[in-house]
């Protein structure tokens, strides 16, 4: 472990944007925040890590006013300041930028800046000034939107810049972004880290929560660490190393580095045929076509939106589709579909999108637990399901996937995003299934947990199981698969050992081949 000297080591930059003196605060019996000191000098952009269910986002929450701490104090530029509610604090001068954004779908870019913040009773002098504004602050931070776009025909990246141009609209100084990568790909990521530095460099305060160790060594000035509610220390960026961040975070020694033996495939459990998926008139998938054997992990490597989603939606029983898919070798079929035919044939489908196709977000996690697997006959009791039974298997999955609070009848929305991803790979992973479909694995999930999850899909190719991965994160595809297929437009532009250049799978993500170069 660190010593206690590096645990103290606190940045000496002064004065502080914020401060907050022993905040607490619990949930019925969990304790999310214990007496939390932290210190954030102006003009810094300062990290904060924990893995899933530390308290980070709830730390951030009591800052903007959507929790009220149970005890501790709050500064903003050294002036004690009550922020009980978000009005508060953005009148503050906070702003935040949620993991799920916060935009009305069907408003336009500029609806949504001005919406809650109107300087009148007459929208079309706060819309014309707001255009002026918005063109300004586009320009200062490299903001590029069009104030006229509907927001739901927006790149999930350009979204992004839609709630961070709303906080400095409202004139915010310090900005909190809570694992604003999740849903960005490597590129809009990049882009998201230049207009972060280009705000700091403007004299903002950004505080940025995240799990991923490579943007905190990158793009951070200090970096704090949580665990299970407490502030375990506070850092300087330049003074420590993702490895002692990780056993910071973790409290053990973490591997970085995903350990595999090499691969020993068997027969063919899947095999895929000229396959092709429409969505509202636009050909999705091209004829794809490709196999995978028991014993092996295939990694898809795309940048997202180029197909990735339907061929997983296609060969989990979602999306409907023309060609073929022989699982086992019997014929699925590409109509009229359901995952239940899917799961007959022994496949086990962890889906991109954990609230819109992985949980009912107001149901039980004990509930969530059983979907797709009801008719299990170990959840049956006579004519009807036992939920005690159910809600101890939930316990079991929840114990063995460090699953935070683990209490079985807690509603899914109200588990951290990492959390809810975890409850979805147990369900899935648990079922001991013949082709594990498995999309975006480790979004918004910690360190220690993705290597949790990482050495469980290793562990199901070692039983003789057939994994399908599909990953934004090229890293991760890389070190889990021991063949990668590569994705442009709905086709498959080629298949390279996982060890080829990164240079060479990017080129391929970006539709060049050497004909084509």
């Amino acid at each position: 472990m660190p010593s206690q000297a590096n645990l103290g080591r606190q940045a000496t930059a002064a004065p502080f944007a914020i401060e907050l003196r022993g905040i607490s605060k619990a949930f019925g019996p969990v304790q999310a925040n214990r007496d939390i000191n932290i210190a954030v000098p102006k003009g810094t952009i300062h990290g904060i890590i924990g893995e899933n269910g530390a308290g980070k986002s709830t730390l951030m929450s009591i800052l903007y006013g959507f929790y009220k701490a149970d005890a501790g104090t709050i500064l903003v530029g050294g002036v004690e300041t009550a922020i009980p509610d978000s009005q508060s604090a953005i009148r503050a001068g906070i702003g935040m930028v949620f993991q799920h954004f916060k935009l009305v779908q069907n408003f336009t870019v500029l609806e949504n800046i001005i919406l809650g913040a109107e300087d009148g009773p007459w929208l079309g002098t706060s819309l014309a000034r707001a255009r002026r504004a918005l063109a300004d602050l586009s320009r200062e931070y490299d903001l590029d939107v069009n104030p006229d776009a509907v927001v739901e025909d927006l790149s999930v990246g350009h979204q992004q810049r839609v709630e961070i141009l709303k906080a400095l609209y409202r004139q915010a100084d310090i900005l909190i972004l809570d694992e604003p990568t999740g849903v960005l790909t490597p590129e809009e990521a990049d882009h998201l880290f230049r207009i972060l530095r280009g705000l700091r460099d403007q004299g903002k305060t950004v505080i940025l929560i995240t799990h991923k160790l490579r943007e905190i060594m990158e793009t951070t000035d200090n970096v704090s660490v949580m665990r299970r509610g407490t502030m375990v220390g506070t850092v300087k960026t330049a003074e420590t190393n993702p490895e002692e961040l990780a056993e910071l975070m973790v409290g053990r020694k973490v591997l970085l580095q995903v350990d595999k033996d090499p691969a020993n495939p068997g027969r063919e459990v899947l095999r895929v045929e000229n396959l092709r998926v429409m969505t509202e008139g636009v050909e999705r998938l091209k004829g794809v076509s490709f196999s995978i054997r028991a014993g092996e992990i295939v990694g898809i490597a795309g940048v997202a939106g180029n197909g990735q989603s339907e061929l997983l939606e296609a060969l989990g029983g979602i999306a409907e589709a023309t060609g073929r898919i022989v699982m086992n070798g019997v014929d699925l079929p590409l109509k009229g579909l359901n995952g239940q035919s899917r799961r007959e044939a022994g496949i086990a489908h962890v889906p991109e999108d954990r609230q819109v196709l992985g949980l009912i977000m107001d149901f039980a996690a004990w509930e969530n637990v059983g979907f797709g697997y009801q008719n299990d006959p170990k959840y049956q009791s006579g004519l009807f399901m036992n939920n005690g039974a159910l809600r101890a298997d939930t316990e079991a999955k929840m114990a063995r996937f460090d699953v935070r609070p683990p209490i079985p009848t807690l509603a899914a929305k109200n588990f951290s995003g990492g959390n809810q991803q975890k409850i979805v790979v147990a369900r899935e992973i648990e079922r001991n299934p013949d082709l594990l479909l498995i999309g975006q694995p480790t979004r918004g999930v910690d360190i220690g947990a993705i290597e949790f999850i990482h050495k469980e899909i290793v562990a199901l190719r070692d039983a003789g199981k057939a994994v399908l991965l599909v990953s934004v994160e090229l890293d991760e595809i890389r070190s889990l698969s021991d063949r990668v297929l590569v994705m442009f437009d709905g086709q498959i532009m080629g298949e390279r050992p996982p060890q080829t250049d990164e240079r060479e799978l990017g080129l391929l993500m970006a539709g060049m081949t050497e004909t084509t170069a």
